[in-house]
């Protein structure tokens, strides 16, 4: 899917992908449980092989379960591998506890801790 085209929506989840600067933005808005990791997952790798930065916006997650945080460490690993830099911003305390609980939080804090911020 090219980036700037919305996917088909998810009951529970909805994902945008859209060109900022030289990133793409994954806009994530809704629940990111075990029913809608799969599509997540499909939706970020579709524009993974396009993107040196890949911005994943979170913004709008309301709940993220042990599946959810599954694909985004999978998804992580692959841009990583495919040298692009995986951006994880505006999430929430609950989803920033989870991070903690599973000492993931310190890979994911850099861009809280730089401000990144999307117009």
């Amino acid at each position: 899917m090219p980036p700037d085209q919305a996917s088909a929506p998810t009951p529970g989840l909805t994902l945008r992908s859209y060109t900022w600067e030289d990133a793409i933005v994954v806009q994530c808005i809704g629940e990111l449980t075990v029913e809608h990791s799969e599509s997540f997952k499909s939706h970020v790798r579709s524009v993974l092989p396009k993107a040196k930065r890949l911005i994943i916006d979170f913004k709008g997650v309301s709940r993220v379960d042990s599946s959810g945080l599954g694909a985004i460490v999978g998804l992580y690993i692959s841009a990583r591998k495919g040298a692009c830099e995986f951006l994880l911003i505006d999430y929430n305390s609950t989803v920033k506890n989870l991070l903690g609980l599973t000492n993931l939080l310190s890979v994911f804090e850099d861009c809280a801790k730089t401000g990144t911020r999307l117009p």
